[in-house]
Parts: C-alpha cells; sequence; structure tokens
C-alpha cells in the first residue's frame, strides 16, 4: 500500500500564492523534469526523488510533475492516459522574456508547436495583448507561453 505522504502538497503558505497548481503526470520523470527546467528554466522548490516527483517554479508559475506508477493505489488517476496527454487543454504561462525561452528551445532543438504570434484578446471595454508561442512537453501537454503586451481600448 502507498504512504498517503506521497501525494503532492504546497510548499509553505509564505512561499507560495498560486490557488492552481497543476500536476502532469509524465512517463519519464527525468525526461520530464530535464525539459521544465534545463529547456524552460523552471527550478525545483523541492524534490521527492525516492517518488519521481518535483514541485517547480518560474517567475511565479508553479506546477508539479510525478512519473506515473502501477501501484494500484495511486488515486488521482481518473483513467487510462494516452499520448498526448492533457488533451483540451492548455497552460498558458507568461514569462518576461519570450525571446530568451525561444533561444533555449532552439538550442536544445525543440520543435515548436506553433511559431510565436501577437494575440490580443477583448476583456469587456479594453484589449489585452501578449506575443505568445505553442510548444509540447515530452509527453504532449500543450503549453502556451506568453509575454505581456499591455493594454489598449478596443478598436
Amino acid at each position: 500500500m502507498s504512504d498517503v505522504s506521497q501525494n503532492s502538497s504546497p510548499p509553505s503558505a509564505a512561499a507560495s500564492s498560486c490557488r492552481l497548481v497543476p500536476e502532469l503526470n509524465c512517463r519519464d520523470f527525468a525526461r520530464s523534469f530535464a525539459f521544465y527546467c534545463d529547456v524552460l528554466g523552471f527550478t525545483p522548490a523541492y524534490q521527492r526523488p525516492e517518488h519521481r516527483f518535483a514541485y517547480l517554479e518560474r517567475e511565479g508559475v508553479e506546477l508539479m510533475l510525478e512519473e506515473l506508477t502501477d501501484d494500484p493505489d495511486f488515486t488521482w488517476r481518473t483513467g487510462e492516459l494516452e499520448v498526448p496527454f492533457g488533451r483540451g487543454v492548455n497552460f498558458q504561462i507568461e514569462v518576461s522574456d519570450l525571446d530568451s525561452l525561444l533561444q533555449s528551445l532552439s538550442r536544445h532543438g525543440v520543435k515548436l508547436r506553433r511559431e510565436p504570434w501577437e494575440a490580443w484578446y477583448r476583456a469587456d471595454d479594453r484589449e489585452n495583448g501578449q506575443r505568445q508561442f505553442l510548444v509540447q512537453d515530452p509527453d504532449g501537454y500543450l503549453l502556451r507561453f506568453c509575454q505581456d503586451l499591455g493594454e489598449r481600448a478596443c478598436a
């Protein structure tokens, strides 16, 4: 039987202000950890290597990685997972320097799902702009990285 302490928990309240922190199941923890840390620039807030788990952070964005297990007591899985994982959802991650992230992805030979583009989204009588691109992680989760372009009046 698995130890309940294996389940994820957030950093202390002083260390975290996020109210939603996704936990991404992965097929190969080492590969995903390297992708998120070495390529995307996340850093570990803490890790449990014995459970192939890490709580990661980048510019205030937090997420968790945990390798899939065959443990029948693994209660978080609600059904069979097939690649690409995370179908129907994308994770928007705001960064301060989109170009340096794009350079890192290029250096590591990571192909983008969609090249950068500028988008303006209406919010009542204003539009919020961002430059953004799409990339998939090693398990197929869709990540939308963006950089704020400011706000303007609706056209």
